[in-house]
């Protein structure tokens, strides 16, 4: 609950220390004393949205601290889970907010951000303002309000668990389809990539050995013609071998008389013998010269082949490689999403049906949950001088949501004889804030949430209605910390903890002080709700017999 709330330069007040009880206190004070300024700064500490404007002008900041104690379960296994000590089951949540516009959050000291604040706060705290009456208003809201009140949400969770997986399903389904139409063009492109490539069963870097292996064989080939050009050369028609022995018969007959002819007719014999021996020398070393035509020309064929296609797909032969086993795979793949597609079809089949069992087992839960509320609510308003109130939950199958089929709508007929219809196109101002109450006093004793705030429950009722709402509050003090801001002086005798906000002009400065009442301080504030300022021994004795009468309720 929370025990304490500390104020500092907040607006009009400079500084405030406010004790609180566990059961129900009440803030009452003049129009502009500064209560809306109370619920701001619980907001504040709460993680919502707050302005520089609500810093206390001249400061630098304002600061708010809040108490909390008691603990529950479920806010110690947050806090654990964040690493966060509440010794003792309490701990302190503080909000700081800078006049430039900035602010600090902490939880015990240690520094946490606002959304946290957030988080850990609707577990604390629920605030009831003026505004969230139109949750009444919005028959999307009254599922939600009916599944509190039921307090079960064990067929819910279950129920949204099926349902979510129903939803990613057909979501992969619908994805799968949807490539499905794509695939046909897809698998044409793919098959010729593994048609082309595979054909040729390529091994990584063979374009590079082919290469180097049909260099070294056209090398060969022209080698060997080579060297049968220039054996022919030495020994064919016409050639070297047949001119020197020419020569030697040319010279033949003159070589007795001449030493220089004879030398020179020596070297032309020895010519010849060394031509002879080189032709031979080629002959001999064309025939150790290997050429495998056949070789040569698959050599030939196959680096066509693999250039081709380097260039239709402008890949080298690892690009080549890859190529074709992606392909591979993505045809598997296109192989695997049928079979993917036929099991996730029969899935969502059965999930379909699974969900749909679900959420008609939900649907007659709520049905007996709904004869509950509208009695539990009946009674409540005729309390709160409602009489002859008939209230109505309008429940209907509808399409599955994530909530259910159940299609929830509260009517009212406030009149008796009249039809029951939307709350939205009947009730009072008045109205709301007792069926508000009402709900919430039919919940409270389901809603973990330890404190509940209500800022001006009283608006649009006064009279035996109020009184009546004075005693619904203290009611739900009883299983509750209730914290309510009021005007009315048949609500303010039923508190447990009367605290009074007060305006008071202190040099040139307006400030707001916060004073827990005693007694006698009740009476007095009593009195002037009831009779204004400077009440008279009549109104205080009216006062005082009303505190007592309220006791004794």
């Amino acid at each position: 609950m929370l025990k304490e709330i500390y104020i500092r330069n907040l607006a009009v007040i400079k500084e405030a220390v406010i004790p609180l009880n566990d059961k129900l206190n009440i803030f009452t004070g003049e129009t502009g004393a500064g209560k809306s300024i109370l619920i701001n700064g619980i907001n504040a500490v709460l993680g919502q949205r707050c302005t520089k404007d609500i810093v206390r002008t001249g400061c630098d900041k304002a600061e708010i601290t809040a108490l909390f104690t008691e603990l529950s379960d479920e806010v110690c296994e947050k806090l654990d889970e964040l690493g966060i000590s509440h010794e003792g089951e309490e701990i302190t949540v503080t909000r700081e907010i800078s006049a430039d516009g900035g602010s600090v959050s902490r939880i015990n000291q240690r520094t946490a951000p606002v959304s946290l604040l957030r988080e850990i706060g609707a577990m604390l705290i629920n605030i009831h303002g003026q505004h969230d009456n139109q949750i009444l208003l919005d028959s999307e809201k009254h599922l939600q309000i009916l599944d509190s009140f039921g307090g079960n949400d064990s067929l819910l969770t279950e129920y949204r668990a099926t349902f979510r997986e129903l939803q990613q399903t057909a979501r992969r389904l619908g994805e799968l389809k949807k490539l499905e139409q794509s695939r046909a063009e897809r698998s044409i492109y793919l098959n010729g990539i593994i048609d082309d490539i595979g054909e040729l069963e390529l091994r990584d870097g063979e374009d590079e050995a082919l290469e180097r292996e049909y260099s070294a064989a056209q090398n060969a080939e022209k080698t060997i013609i080579a060297i049968k050009n220039a054996v022919n050369a030495i020994t064919g028609d016409d050639a070297a071998n047949d001119m020197i022995v020419s020569a030697e018969t040319e010279i033949a007959g003159y070589t007795d008389g001449s030493d220089k002819l004879n030398a020179l007719y020596e070297r032309l014999a020895a010519a010849e013998i060394e031509l002879s021996d080189i032709a031979s020398e080629l002959e001999a070393l064309a025939d150790k010269v290997e050429l495998d035509g056949q070789r040569l020309e698959y050599l030939g064929t196959r680096l066509n082949s693999i250039n081709k296609l380097k260039r239709k797909y402008a890949e080298d032969c690892a690009g080549l490689i890859k190529l074709y086993d992606d392909a591979c795979c993505e045809i598997m793949q296109f192989e695997n999403s049928d079979t993917e597609i036929r099991e996730l079809a029969a899935k969502r089949e059965e999930l379909l049906h699974k969900v749909t069992e679900q959420a008609k087992a939900l649907y007659d839960y709520r049905e007996k949950v709904a004869k509950n509320f509208t009695r539990r609510v009946t009674s409540e308003l005729e309390f709160l001088n409602m009489a002859g109130v008939v209230i109505e939950v309008r429940h209907e199958k509808g399409k599955l949501t994530v909530n259910g089929m159940d299609s929830v709508e509260f009517l009212i007929s406030a009149n008796k004889g009249e039809e029951p219809k939307p709350i939205s196109k009947i009730a009072s101002g008045g109205e709301l804030s007792r069926i508000m109450l009402a709900l919430k006093s039919v919940i409270a004793d389901k809603d973990s949430v330890p404190t509940m705030i209500f800022d001006e429950i009283d608006t649009g009722v006064s009279g035996k209605a109020a009184q009546k709402i004075g005693i619904k509050l203290r009611g739900i003090g009883r299983v509750r910390q209730v914290i309510c801001v009021t005007h009315l002086s048949q609500i303010a005798v039923m508190a447990d903890n009367h605290l009074l906000i007060e305006k008071q002009i202190a040099g040139d400065r307006t400030e707001t002080h916060v004073m827990q009442l005693d007694t006698e301080g009740r009476v007095a504030e009593i009195a002037r709700i009831m009779g204004g300022d400077d009440p008279s021994a009549l109104m205080l004795d009216n006062a005082r017999a009303e505190i007592e009468k309220a006791a004794e309720l």
